[in-house]
């Protein structure tokens, strides 16, 4: 168990309530959420996008004749 009078965890405590108390009074949530929808979004077209190209070719080196 850790010692509650120890600098360290004294520190520790200090720290991470400030943290929490500026992450409350943020209202960069939102923005962030925002972001993370549109990225996936994006990632969600470029593999879809991808699988459409690599399907096509696939298609097409099937087809040729070899022998």
């Amino acid at each position: 168990m850790l010692n509650p009078n120890n600098p360290t965890v004294m520190f520790m405590r200090v720290f991470i309530a400030a943290r929490i108390q500026r992450a409350r009074r943020l209202e960069g949530g939102a923005s962030a959420l925002e972001w993370v929808l549109i990225s996936a979004l994006l990632i969600g077209v470029a593999l879809a996008v991808g699988k459409i190209i690599l399907d096509k070719l696939t298609k097409k080196a099937d087809s040729l004749d070899l022998g």
